[in-house]
């Protein structure tokens, strides 16, 4: 699958991402909320993240939002805009403040994590049909949405209704399920995001987020409407389905720093080799790649390796991919490499 939407129009950028993006104060040190005494700022966000990791790769990105009118409004514009990211279509809110949140160091799949989030009534919270840019959200080959937005509010769980609805002309829609349980106050979400997912034309599903589903086959019969479904299978790999075609590849081995922007950077990676047209193992690998990149290490965000060096290692046989193992400090390709892909 790949992108068929117009490539040259002065306008049109190669992802439009659009979602809130908070800013982040990350711990200086491990421990519990109560007990951390101060705290580093940086920015998170599914979809931000996701256009920061694609502009970084070499992509034309655009990021779509509110934030208030407010200071950390004013960083979150001015960090994701360095990334190269486009940020002339997010609007300010003068009666609303920017969501911010607080995270303890470890991962967040241990029972000692802990983060507090101050987003309720946020700017992007007010997002709607009616006060986004609906042509700057959809002048992009693709437009990439998350779960996420759909748990803010009901404007803008109307807004990704009408933006998944399925209308010729459109971009092609990517939709991360994004499933955060903690964000929705009702119980109908599993039938929200299944109905947003049945929308979009590539699907991102996490195996542990697939509606209690026992198997990737179990997620596809449930979600046949997608042309394109991804299903993530942690460490152990992805598999993706096309059409009645199934494609699995494994993962390799990461030495961990921290967990947190995995996702978000898979699906830059995926997406970014859907863009350029590539066969699907290596769309799986290139998702792969940007994962280990964010996965070694800390923070939300994490510069990718360079294109030609994620080429090299996307194009291992089966048993050198089998082999790879990636820790802290791979992405530099100066410093690291296997033998495998080392040039003479």
């Amino acid at each position: 699958m790949t992108p068929t939407g117009p490539r040259n129009a002065p306008d049109v950028v190669d992802v439009v991402a659009l979602g809130e993006s908070m800013v982040t104060f990350l711990p200086s040190r491990p421990g519990r909320l109560a007990d951390v005494p101060s705290f580093d700022r940086g920015i998170g966000g599914a979809e931000s993240n996701t256009a920061c990791v694609l502009a970084a790769a070499g992509h034309s990105a655009r990021w779509v939002s509110r934030v208030g009118d407010d200071p950390f409004g004013d960083h979150l514009v001015e960090a994701i805009g360095a990334y190269g990211v486009d940020v002339a279509h997010v609007r300010r809110d003068p009666a609303r403040p920017t969501g911010i949140y607080f995270r303890t160091a470890g991962d967040r799949a241990t029972d000692a994590h802990e983060v507090a989030y101050y987003r309720a009534g946020s700017a992007a919270s007010a997002m709607s049909a009616g006060n986004v840019d609906l042509g700057a959200v959809r002048a992009g080959r693709v437009l990439h949405l998350s779960g996420i937005t759909a748990a803010l509010s009901g404007t803008c769980r109307d807004l990704m209704r009408e933006l998944t609805a399925r209308r010729p002309g459109r971009p092609l829609v990517s939709f991360d399920v994004n499933h955060r349980p903690g964000l929705w106050g009702d119980t109908d979400a599993p039938e929200v995001l299944r109905d947003l997912a049945r929308g979009a034309d590539l699907v991102f599903v996490g195996q542990d987020e697939a509606w209690g589903l026992r198997g990737a086959e179990a997620v596809r019969a449930a979600l046949p409407e997608p042309e394109v479904l991804v299903v993530k299978q942690g460490a152990a790999g992805a598999a993706v389905f096309e059409g009645r075609d199934v494609t699995f590849v494994p993962a390799p081995r990461v030495d961990v720093v921290a967990a947190v922007g995995a996702g978000d950077a898979f699906a830059a990676g995926f997406l970014s080799a859907t863009l350029r047209g590539l066969p699907v193992r290596d769309r799986l690998r290139h998702g792969h790649l940007l994962a280990a990149a964010a996965l070694t290490a800390p923070g939300d965000l994490a510069a990718p390796p360079a294109r030609e060096h994620a080429d090299r290692l996307a194009a291992l046989d089966d048993a050198a991919w089998g082999r790879l193992r990636l820790g802290p400090g791979w992405t530099d390709d100066t410093q690291w490499a296997p033998e495998e892909v080392r040039t003479p």
